[in-house]
């Protein structure tokens, strides 16, 4: 059996309510949940726009006072909650980001020339993925060019499936599948939950809906892997394409206290943003 069909799902990347089938044929539906609240309610963290976070910021670019460009997708392929969490915590990271929303009913279009002149271009969580490649198909080819020329794409959870490439933007050294099919998974459901990694050298827990894990397909070269499920199957990982680089992550890093709360959750670690910063310190410093 090779990496691309462990178990017997359909690849996947849900934060709402969707379809899983084998084969053409209907396994189970399930109602929405995650992301899928009134959006006020799902704010993400209480970060002012602009706020730098209290560590040194890195250097970028040779005008230290110019502010790099992060586009967060938002639209269709996304669920309500999701880019707003994913914004906040770029915005509340190391890199002094002008976080922008990008995507067909925001000010900044989702574009060739609008991807230009990002530092880092992030693709949050969003419902079924298929459902969520049909409304990126027509991006799909910009994307590639410009994470090949040199931009940084950041994915959680459906953005880790579909920086995959059946389908998805082909990204990968290798591909992404689903966590919850694969043999010795800690976690069968595909409803809210939390999900134990190891990140880097900590245990620790995460929240977690039917999120990918990855694989390098034997090209490891360049691949930092940052956090592994119990199992051993990659859950984050920052890997080159072309000039560029690609972080991805299974879980929620980004879920803030309500997202919990919605699903009457806890985390025995508490809500802590560190592995999102993480992710993102080691995708913009590789």
């Amino acid at each position: 059996m090779t990496e691309s069909h462990v178990g017997t799902f359909s690849r996947r990347g849900t934060l709402c309510g969707g379809l899983v089938t084998a084969g053409g044929m209907l396994v189970t539906a399930f109602a929405p949940v995650a992301c899928a609240v009134d959006p006020a309610r799902r704010r993400g963290p209480s970060t002012p726009a602009g706020r730098a976070d209290r560590r040194a910021a890195p250097a970028y670019g040779a005008n230290p006072a110019e502010r790099p460009v992060a586009l967060v997708y938002r639209g269709p392929a996304a669920i309500p909650g999701c880019p707003e969490a994913v914004a906040a915590l770029i915005r509340d990271s190391a890199w002094n980001f002008d976080v922008r929303y990008a995507g067909p009913n925001e000010q900044t279009k989702l574009t060739a020339a609008a991807l230009s002149g990002a530092g880092l271009y992030a693709q949050p969580g969003g419902g079924e993925l298929d459902d969520g490649y049909r409304h990126m198909r027509p991006y799909a080819s910009d994307i590639r060019a410009y994470v090949a020329a040199g931009g940084r794409y950041l994915g959680f959870c459906l953005g880790g499936y579909l920086a995959g490439a059946t389908p998805g933007f082909g990204l990968l050294p290798g591909d992404a599948g689903q966590f919850i099919a694969t043999p010795g998974a800690s976690v069968r459901t595909d409803r809210d939950t939390l999900v134990e990694v190891r990140w880097r050298d900590r245990r620790i827990r995460l929240y977690f809906q039917d999120g990918p894990y990855f694989w390098t397909g034997g090209k490891a070269s360049g691949v930092t892997v940052l956090a592994t499920y119990t199992n051993g199957r990659i859950a984050a990982m920052v890997a080159p394409y072309g000039r560029g680089r690609v972080g991805v992550v299974g879980p929620h890093p980004e879920a803030t206290a309500d997202w919990y709360e919605e699903h009457r959750l806890v985390n025995p670690g508490g809500v802590d943003p560190a592995p999102g910063r993480d992710l993102i310190d080691t995708l913009m410093r590789a």
